[in-house]
């Protein structure tokens, strides 16, 4: 076991809460119950955003974004579609979380980084054009 053992679980836990490539918003149930998504008192989180990119491209965000003084955080480089799932029932505990799911699109994302691995998502930030 060599050193970087804790970063591999912040970003394994990143990994599998943050980043799926098929996710649909009407998946937020079923996806957020197999991936045992839940805040660690096994309350139902309030939201959780699903980044619609392989997890290659969504670690690029901390070798390519550029950290955001304002934010704190680390910006992403390019644009990707997210799914947001917003919990319908506040105070549920699990199995019973029920989410309203919302594909959006055009999002820059924002992450905090460790060994230029993501291992929070902060938020998504809408582009707008023009």
């Amino acid at each position: 076991m060599h050193d970087s053992k804790l970063e591999e679980d912040r970003y394994g836990k990143f990994r599998r809460q943050h980043a799926d490539p098929s996710m649909t918003a009407k998946d937020c149930d079923s996806v957020i119950k197999s991936k045992q998504i839940y805040n660690l008192d096994s309350s139902c989180k309030a939201t959780n955003t699903f980044i619609l990119d392989n997890p290659t491209e969504v670690k690029t965000i901390c070798v390519e974004g550029k950290f955001d003084e304002k934010l704190q955080m680390t910006k992403s480089h390019k644009k990707f579609t997210v799914v947001k799932c917003v919990l319908k029932n506040e105070g549920t505990r699990k199995p019973r979380c029920q989410y309203d799911g919302n594909r959006l699109t055009n999002r820059y994302v924002a992450v905090a980084c460790e060994d230029k691995l993501p291992v929070h998502f902060a938020r998504d930030i809408l582009v707008l054009d023009g």
